[in-house]
C-alpha cells in the first residue's frame, strides 16, 4: 500500500496545480513586463476594474489609438486583397519601429491610397462616359441613317454639347443658331440617344410606350463591348437606344424616364461627317485614358506591394500592443500612483519562469525598481489547466464540451482517449470501413502542417481537429471487425478453418443443410460459418447484448471508482462511507451480478434463462430455481444481493445530510472538530466572486438534494445499464445495412452479364458505402459513444463545473482574431 503511495501522479488525471499571484509593476516597466508574459502565456490575469466601464480605464486613450490603427491595417490588407497581391508572409528586413512612427506611417499610407482611389474613379468614370459616348455614336449613327425618310435636316436637336471644351463651343454656336433661326423645329421629329442596362431595356421600352401613349419610336441594339459598372466594378452588358419622338411634353417625360432607370443620353448629331469627327476625338481622349489609368494602376499596385511587405509584421505589432494595453487596463495603480498593481492565477510550476520574465523586463526598460511578485491565499476556486498536445487535445475537448473539470477533480479525459473510440468501434465494428477511416485519418496526419496553415470548411475543420480521434477509431473498428469477422459485411476465413462443417460431404449450403461441430472452436473472433446460418441473427444479438451489458457494467463501476479517488483526494470520508460504498453495493448487487451470470453461462454452455433468473430474483427470491441455476449456492447468493441492494438506498440518503447537520451545529457551538469535506460543503464559486467559507446550513436543502441524487442514482443504474444496448443495437443495425449494400446492390447486379448494370451497381454500391456507412453512420456512432461518455459514465463521478484556464498570451491572439 505504501508503494501504491509513492507512485508519481498520473498525467491528466487532475489539472495542474495553481497559485493565486500578485504583482507590483512599476510604470515605467509594465509595458514591456506585460508583453513579456504574453510571450510566455502562463499567466492569467484578474480584472481588478470589472465595475468600470472601458471608457473609465487608465489606458483607453492607448487602446483607441491601436483600435484605429488596426482598422487602417484592415482598409490596407483589403485593398491588397481586392488588387490580388500577395502579401509577404516573410516580411523584409526592416528596422524596429516605434509605435507612434508607426501610427504616423499608417495615417500617410492610407491617405495616399484613398487619394489614389478617388483619382482613379474619376478617371474611369470618366473613361466609362466617354466609351458609353463612342458606343453611341457608332450605333446610333444607323438609326438616324435609317430613320432619314422621318427627319428633315433643319429639325435635328443635340441635347446638350459634347464637351464643355472652346474648340466644341464654336460648332455648337452655329448649330445653336441654325436651330433657332428655324423655328419650324418646335413642330418636327425629335430624338434622344442614349445607353442603358440590358437588363432593364425591355421595362424601359414599355413604360416610354405608357408614358407617351404609343407616340414613340423606339430602336435599340447590344452594345458591340462591356462596359464597367462604377457601382460594383463588374463588367455589364448594355443596350444601345434611339427614341424618335415629338413635341416638349413629350421630351420632358423621356428624360425623366432616362433618369429613374439609369439610362446615359448622349447626343448624336444627324451630319455623318460630324459623327465621324466626334468619334476620331473620344478615341483619341479614350487612348489617353487607358494610358493614364495604366499608369495609375501600376503606381498604386507599386505602393500597396510596399506596404504588403511589411504589413504582416505592423498586424502583429499593433495586435500585441492592443492586448498588452487591454491587460494593463485590467490592473489597479497603488496608492502611489506609480506602480501597478495585478492578480492573476498561474501554474505553480511556472513560478519561476514569470519571475525571469519580469527581472528582464525591469532590466530591459531600465527601471530602478523591481517587480514585487508574492503567492496569495487563494479565496475563490482555481481554474482549470490541463497540459495536453495535438494527441490528447482533441479527447479533452470532448470532455470540455460536456463541461470544463472542477479544480484537480479526476479528469474522464485519461480514459476517454480509450473507451470513446473503442465504444465507437463496438458500434461500427467493420476492418474494411475502419481501412476507410484509417486511411482518411492518416491522410490528415501526413498533410498536418499543410492544412494547419489553409482556411479550412467547417466540415474539414472539425475532421482535421479530430484527426487522431478518428485515427483510434479507425484501429479500434478494424479490431472489433475482426472479432466480428466482417469485411463490407464479407466474412473471411482468416484465423484458420471454421469449426463447423456440414453433415454430409456434398452439401455446401449452411441454409438447407445442419452444420456440427468437427474441431476446436475457432482461433480469434466469430467463426465465419455463422454468416448465412438460419441462426445466425439469434446467436449475434444474444453475443452483441450481452457484450453491451459487459461494457456498460464495467465502465459505470470504473465511474463509481474514480468518485472514490475524488473524495479521497479531497479529504472528504463522508462521501467515500455514504455515498461511494453505497453505489457500489447498490450497482454490483444487481447489474453487476448479471454481469457474473452472463460470464459464468459462457464458460458453462448453460442454457439457464437469465431474464428468469432477474426477474424472479425481484418477485420470488426464495423459490428453487430448478434449470436456471448456474452455480452452487446461487440461491442464498440472491438473497444476500437483493438485501444490499434495499439496505444501500437508505445507506445513501439518509446519514450524509444528518451528519452534516451535526457537524454544523457543533461548529456553531464553537466546538472543535476535524472538517470533514463534501461536495455539498463546497462552494460553487464563480470566477469573479469571493464568497466566505461561513454560510449559514441549510437542513431541508441539503436533505432534498440528498434525495434527489439518490433517487437518480437508483434509477440511473438501470436506464444507464439499458442505454448501453445502444451497443448492440447500432451495431446490429450497421451490419445488417451493409449485408443489404453488399447482397442486394453488388451482388444482385454482379449477377447480370451486362458490363454496364455491373458498373452501375459498383457505382451505387461505392457511394452507398461512402455516404451512408462511412459518413452517416460514422457520424451516429460517434454522437452515441458521445452520450455514452457524458451521461451514463461522467454523472458516477464528474461535476463539470469549474471554468478553463485562459492565460494572457500572444499565440492565441490569431485565433482569436478569426
Amino acid at each position: 500500500m505504501q508503494r501504491l503511495k509513492n507512485l508519481p501522479p498520473m498525467d491528466l488525471l487532475r489539472s495542474e496545480k495553481m497559485s493565486s499571484v500578485q504583482l507590483i509593476i512599476p510604470v515605467e516597466s509594465a509595458q514591456l513586463a506585460v508583453s513579456y508574459l504574453g510571450d510566455l502565456g502562463l499567466l492569467q490575469f484578474i480584472d481588478l476594474n470589472s465595475d468600470k466601464s472601458p471608457f473609465q480605464r487608465t489606458f483607453v486613450n492607448q487602446v483607441k489609438r491601436c483600435g484605429e490603427m488596426s482598422r487602417k491595417l484592415r482598409f490596407l490588407k483589403d485593398q491588397i486583397n481586392k488588387t490580388s497581391l500577395l502579401s509577404s508572409a516573410l516580411p523584409n528586413l526592416q528596422p524596429d519601429i516605434d509605435l507612434k512612427d508607426l501610427e504616423i506611417q499608417l495615417a500617410e499610407h492610407e491617405t495616399e491610397i484613398i487619394e489614389m482611389n478617388a483619382n482613379s474613379e474619376k478617371l474611369r468614370q470618366t473613361y466609362n462616359e466617354l466609351l458609353e459616348f463612342k458606343l453611341v455614336l457608332l450605333k446610333a449613327g444607323g438609326f438616324l441613317v435609317s430613320a432619314q425618310g422621318h427627319v428633315v435636316p433643319e429639325e435635328r436637336e443635340l441635347d446638350e454639347n459634347v464637351y464643355s471644351r472652346d474648340d466644341y463651343m464654336d460648332t455648337a454656336s452655329l448649330l445653336e443658331q441654325e436651330m433657332q433661326s428655324r423655328p419650324s423645329n418646335k413642330a418636327g421629329l425629335r430624338f434622344i440617344s442614349g445607353i442603358i442596362c440590358r437588363s432593364r431595356a425591355l421595362r424601359f421600352e414599355r413604360m416610354l410606350f405608357r408614358a407617351t401613349r404609343g407616340n414613340m419610336l423606339f430602336h435599340h441594339a447590344p452594345a458591340e463591348q462591356h462596359v464597367m459598372d462604377p457601382v460594383s466594378s463588374e463588367m455589364v452588358e448594355k443596350t444601345i437606344f434611339v427614341v424618335f419622338f415629338s413635341g416638349e411634353q413629350a421630351k420632358s417625360k423621356i428624360q425623366k424616364i432616362c433618369e429613374a432607370f439609369g439610362a446615359n443620353c448622349y447626343p448624336v448629331p444627324e451630319v455623318f461627317d460630324k459623327q465621324r469627327q466626334i468619334t476620331q476625338e473620344v478615341s483619341a481622349r479614350l487612348a489617353e485614358l487607358e494610358v493614364t489609368l495604366d499608369a495609375g494602376i501600376r503606381h498604386r499596385n507599386n505602393a500597396l506591394a510596399s506596404i504588403g511587405s511589411h504589413l504582416l509584421k505592423w498586424t502583429i505589432m499593433v495586435r500585441k500592443e492592443k492586448a498588452v494595453y487591454d491587460t494593463l487596463n485590467m490592473l489597479n495603480f497603488d496608492v502611489t500612483k506609480k506602480c501597478l498593481v495585478g492578480e492573476g492565477w498561474c501554474p505553480s510550476f511556472a513560478e519561476p519562469q514569470i519571475q525571469e520574465a519580469l527581472q528582464r523586463a525591469m532590466i530591459d526598460s531600465n527601471s530602478q525598481m523591481g517587480t514585487i511578485f508574492h503567492v496569495m491565499d487563494a479565496v475563490e476556486s482555481p481554474p482549470t489547466y490541463f497540459r495536453t498536445n495535438r494527441f490528447t487535445n482533441a479527447f479533452q475537448e470532448i470532455v470540455d464540451a460536456y463541461g470544463v473539470a472542477r479544480y484537480q477533480e479526476a479528469n474522464p479525459g485519461v480514459y476517454t482517449v480509450i473507451t470513446f473510440p473503442f465504444l465507437f468501434a463496438v458500434m461500427f465494428g467493420d476492418w474494411g470501413h475502419g481501412i476507410c477511416l484509417l486511411l482518411g485519418s492518416l491522410m490528415l496526419i501526413v498533410l498536418e502542417n499543410k492544412l494547419r496553415s489553409q482556411k479550412l470548411g467547417n466540415f474539414m475543420e472539425m475532421a482535421f481537429g479530430g484527426r487522431y480521434v478518428i485515427l483510434l477509431m479507425a484501429l479500434f473498428s478494424i479490431y472489433c471487425g475482426l472479432i466480428y469477422n466482417e469485411f463490407f459485411s464479407v466474412p473471411f476465413h482468416i484465423f484458420g478453418a471454421s469449426a463447423y462443417e456440414c453433415r454430409d460431404p456434398t452439401c455446401s449450403d449452411s441454409h438447407t443443410t445442419g452444420l456440427i461441430k468437427y474441431r476446436e472452436p475457432y482461433q480469434f473472433g466469430v467463426d465465419p460459418s455463422w454468416r448465412g446460418s438460419r441462426s445466425e441473427l439469434p446467436f449475434l444479438n444474444s453475443l452483441k447484448m450481452k457484450m453491451s451489458i459487459l461494457l456498460g457494467v464495467t465502465q459505470m463501476n470504473l465511474g463509481i471508482i474514480l468518485s472514490y479517488f475524488n473524495a479521497k483526494f479531497f479529504g472528504s470520508s463522508l462521501d467515500i462511507r455514504y455515498q461511494f460504498l453505497p453505489q457500489i453495493i447498490f450497482l454490483n448487487s444487481l447489474f453487476g451480478y448479471l454481469a457474473l451470470l452472463v460470464i459464468i453461462k459462457w464458460c458453462t454452455g448453460s442454457q439457464a434463462d437469465l431474464y428468469h433468473v432477474m426477474i424472479y430474483m425481484f418477485l420470488s427470491p426464495t423459490d428453487d430455481l430448478g434449470d436456471n441455476q448456474l452455480f452452487w449456492g446461487q440461491r442464498p447468493l440472491q438473497i444476500v444481493l437483493l438485501l444490499l441492494a434495499i439496505v444501500a438506498v437508505p445507506w445513501m440518503l439518509f446519514p450524509k445530510p444528518f451528519i452534516l447537520k451535526k457537524l454544523h451545529s457543533e461548529r456553531f457551538q464553537g466546538r472543535t472538530y476535524g472538517i470533514l469535506g463534501s461536495s455539498e460543503m463546497d462552494l460553487e464559486v464563480q470566477p469573479d466572486s469571493a464568497r466566505q467559507r461561513h454560510e449559514e446550513f441549510n437542513f431541508s436543502e441539503v436533505f432534498v438534494h440528498q434525495m434527489i441524487h439518490s433517487i437518480e442514482f437508483v434509477l440511473g443504474a438501470v436506464s444507464n445499464t439499458a442505454s448501453y444496448l445502444r451497443l448492440w443495437a447500432l451495431s446490429l443495425a450497421h451490419s445488417e445495412l451493409s449485408t443489404v449494400f453488399y447482397e442486394k446492390v453488388l451482388l444482385l447486379s454482379w449477377g447480370f452479364d451486362n458490363i454496364v448494370i455491373r458498373l452501375v451497381g459498383l457505382i451505387v454500391f461505392a457511394f452507398a458505402t461512402a455516404f451512408i456507412l462511412l459518413m452517416m453512420e460514422t457520424l451516429s456512432a460517434f454522437l452515441h459513444a458521445l452520450r455514452l461518455h457524458w451521461v451514463e459514465f461522467q454523472n458516477k463521478f464528474y461535476h463539470g463545473d469549474g471554468y478553463k484556464f485562459r492565460p494572457f498570451s500572444f499565440a492565441s491572439l490569431a485565433d482569436e482574431e478569426d
